[in-house]
């Protein structure tokens, strides 16, 4: 699928498609679509108006009028736009109609929209049915270009986010992802670092090891680096994504149901690599760097057990109460691998906390960190692209639920606060640069007859480092 931005007075062509994209004062000479729009001015809301024709070259016409000129408004209308759009084989949007404003924001939510609807992950499907969608045309004067360029590189980075989240956990292992990661990394011009096992070892990353002992599938530490700031010298921003292939829970072994879903839980890591490629792709002019621990968590004679207690790579001595929060633990020796870049900021993100989906739902991200302004930014740039996000606080005060008998602390704080003291837990290993949470466990995939990868929050990481370049 193709898209492109015409800047000539648009011209019918045999066997497309026209989306006509209008407000509520606008007028169109085109008698069919003037029709339709006369009929969604008249009910005074947003809406999609389709009509199936044979008139001057055109195979199907549809009519667009938009009511509400907020971004998250305009979000809902294309993608019922989008689902109009996805049977067609060519189409010609006329944004004759619109200011420059609304026809930017426009292009970058129907381009996004249109990527969405598309998706399909059909690898192990006998009868997949590819796209009919071969292009679209926009038709506008305006300067439209870098919100097509934007639209388009959320869609990649989202598909990249949706294929390595949808693939199953035997396809999918930490070795797998190490090597797309490396590839995909390549593909966008960044470099790639792969450390295995005995890297892992000799930099005492005690309990990312911990986590990896009970599987056979060896733990890898994924590093990719983007060089995009004028200045080499620039500190990077720097995304850490959890990569847990499969979840099993460990000895603390997890309910049969949906288990098949875990295979969910390195949303975190497909989503800082579908970011970072995104953010590649768009040539940002920063410096950025992923990291991704990636193991699977599986109980057997050499699992980590309950009681246990592991040296992590800053020296801390954690008692392990609960291997079912292992991503915690394999988050918290990247976060002091991330020191070495000496970052401006830290992102990291994860599928952490059943607790955040009992506060949050499935729609918002829940926010935490120890520094305001980076949330503050955060939360900008997910109003800014309706990717939504919410924040959480973090007060010294629930550390007191980490406190251990035995060790520096211990890996859970009990059922209070599960998302809060989850996030404490790391901020114990970020006090050497600015920081920030991303717990994405109601919004990183669907269940149910929508099961699969959101792609989330790929929109919301990648417009902050727009907003940061």
């Amino acid at each position: 699928m193709e898209f492109s931005i015409k800047t000539e007075q648009l011209q019918p062509q045999n066997n497309s498609s026209l989306l006509i994209v209008c407000t509520a004062n606008s007028k169109h000479n085109n008698p069919v679509a003037g029709t339709l729009l006369s009929q969604l001015q008249q009910q005074q809301k947003d809406f999609i108006a389709t009509h199936t024709v044979e008139l001057n070259h055109v195979q199907a016409l549809a009519v667009v009028c938009i009511e509400k000129e907020d971004y998250a408004s305009l979000q809902k209308l294309a993608a019922t736009a989008a689902s109009w759009a996805k049977e067609q084989t060519r189409i010609n949007v006329d944004l004759s109609l619109l200011s420059e404003v609304l026809a930017q924001q426009w292009v970058q939510a129907f381009t996004i929209a249109v990527g969405e609807a598309a998706y399909h992950f059909d690898t192990f499907k006998k009868d997949s049915k590819p796209t009919s969608l071969e292009y679209i045309n926009y038709h506008t004067v305006h300067a439209v270009n870098e919100y097509l360029s934007k639209g388009e590189a959320v869609v990649y980075g989202m598909n990249i986010c949706k294929d390595l989240g949808n693939a199953p956990g035997n396809l999918c292992t930490p070795a797998y992802l190490a090597s797309s990661a490396a590839k995909i990394a390549a593909d966008v011009g960044a470099s790639a670092r792969i450390m295995a096992a005995a890297d892992i070892q000799e930099m005492g990353m005690n309990a990312l090891l911990a986590v990896a002992q009970g599987s056979s599938a060896g733990a890898y530490l994924i590093e990719l680096q983007y060089h995009g700031a004028p200045n080499t010298e620039d500190k990077p921003v720097v995304l850490v994504g959890k990569g847990i292939t499969f979840d099993s829970g460990g000895i603390s072994l997890k309910p049969g149901a949906a288990m098949d879903e875990m295979k969910f839980d390195m949303c975190g890591a497909a989503a800082v690599i579908g970011t970072f490629a995104a953010a590649a792709k768009l040539k940002l002019p920063l410096n950025l760097v992923a990291v991704v621990p990636t193991c699977e968590n599986m109980p057997s004679g050499n699992a980590v057990k309950p009681g246990d207690i592991i040296k992590a790579m800053n020296g801390l001595n954690i008692e392990v109460l609960n291997t079912d929060a292992e991503g915690r633990l394999i988050l918290c020796d990247a976060l002091t691998y991330a020191e070495r870049f000496q970052p401006k900021a830290v992102i990291d993100v994860a599928t952490l906390t059943g607790a955040c989906i009992i506060a949050l739902g499935h729609v918002a991200q829940g926010v935490l960190g120890n520094n305001q302004s980076i949330i503050d930014q955060i939360l900008q740039a997910a109003a800014s692209i309706n990717d939504k996000a919410w924040q959480l606080p973090l007060f010294d005060e629930y550390k007191e639920q980490l406190k251990s008998n035995f060790a520096d602390l211990q890996n859970i704080g009990g059922r209070a606060a599960g998302t809060i003291t989850a996030a404490a837990f790391l901020s114990c290993f970020t006090e050497a640069y600015p920081w920030a949470h991303l717990d994405i466990a109601g919004t990183a995939w669907h269940s149910g007859n929508n099961k699969g990868a959101t792609g989330r929050p790929v929109p919301l990481l990648l417009e902050y480092l727009i907003q940061q370049s």
